[in-house]
């Protein structure tokens, strides 16, 4: 209406949309005619700039869970990396295998088949047509069901160890002594007083009297003969502990020279009665190690191995069995994995 005062029109100003080529982004970090989560979703100083594919990735299905984080928590390197560079978090670890396992399956499958089990190939399902995923996946069945053949000899064969400690010598100190000569003398008989030898030699007497009771026909005849089947058998072990002595003495020779003053402080070396008592501890297991491992020579193992009696493990303890079997398990593993490559 005339005469009236009328207000300024507003000038508006122009705000930035699809920044292209032709027209550069405004400088200032904080233009107020920015979005505000423009703002948040653009790298700040200090700040590292979000990863895209944490952001986008669809979720993962059950089995895709299962295998990224089987071999997220294997340890096994998901990527090239330079010398100095941080390395990968669990969770970054995650997302670069979820993105491998999503675009090549089968390159992932044949990278890092040997962190997986036969519960994880169903997530393969998609490719299993293919050579490559059927020649994996039964590398993957057959690791584990050897695993767990293994697991029950081992079991089979520790119920035997200790059915044997408890009813028979084949554990005492004389025996493990004939059956490995050096390992003995390593551990202990070089560090027997003359008083200790002549007591392990009555016991030895003793207990080949006993295991042998009755074949001789007794009385004076058989103690006679047992003595000197006692000498006979401790030639054998001499001679045979000089042999493996010798073999040992050559492979010496071929080491370095600087290894001459350890071996003299070693022969030089007195145990106290403590330490004797561990280096027998250590002797035992590993004699023990040795039957399970089926490295005992002249023992049937397929006594043990193929006898459903040991099959009830009630009486194995698995504190006990997880301390021999945990290791050689994951080296034998590493083992055929290799024989694979």
């Amino acid at each position: 209406m005339w005469g009236e005062i009328e207000d300024p029109p507003v000038k508006t100003l122009p705000t930035w949309r699809g920044r292209d080529s032709k027209r550069n982004p405004p400088e200032d970090p904080e233009d107020p005619e920015e979005p505000a989560r423009q703002r948040c979703d653009r790298p700040q100083p200090g700040r590292t700039a979000p990863r895209p594919e944490l952001q986008d990735s669809p979720p993962e299905s059950s089995g895709e869970h299962a295998v990224i984080w089987a071999v997220a928590a294997s340890g096994s390197p998901v990527k090239s990396q330079q010398v100095g560079d941080e390395e990968l978090t669990l969770e970054e670890r995650r997302h670069e295998l979820l993105q491998q396992f999503r675009s090549k399956p089968l390159v992932f499958l044949e990278r890092y088949h040997a962190c997986l089990k036969p519960e994880h190939l169903p997530a393969f399902a998609h490719v299993s047509s293919d050579p490559r995923a059927q020649h994996y996946s039964t590398v993957v069945q057959t690791r584990a069901a050897s695993r767990t053949n293994r697991t029950r000899v081992r079991n089979q064969r520790y119920a035997a160890l200790r059915a044997l400690q408890k009813e028979g010598q084949y554990f005492s100190e004389e025996q493990m002594r004939k059956r490995e000569p050096l390992l003995y003398e390593q551990y202990i008989g070089q560090y027997l007083t003359d008083e200790e030898i002549l007591v392990r030699s009555q016991e030895a007497f003793m207990e080949d009297a006993q295991t042998n009771q009755g074949t001789s026909g007794g009385g004076a005849t058989g103690g006679l003969a047992q003595l000197l089947l006692n000498s006979y058998e401790e030639r054998l072990i001499q001679d045979r502990l000089q042999e493996e002595q010798e073999r040992e003495d050559d492979a010496q020779e071929e080491e370095e020279d600087e290894d001459d003053d350890i071996r003299v402080q070693q022969k030089d070396w007195q145990p106290t009665q403590e330490e004797k008592a561990l280096l027998r501890e250590e002797f035992i297991s590993q004699m023990h190690q040795r039957f399970l491992d089926g490295k005992d020579v002249d023992f049937n193992y397929s006594e043990v191995d193929e006898n459903p009696d040991y099959d009830n493990l009630d009486i194995v303890n698995r504190d006990a069995e997880d301390k021999y079997f945990d290791e050689d398990d994951d080296e034998e593993d590493e083992e055929e994995e290799n024989m694979t490559q």
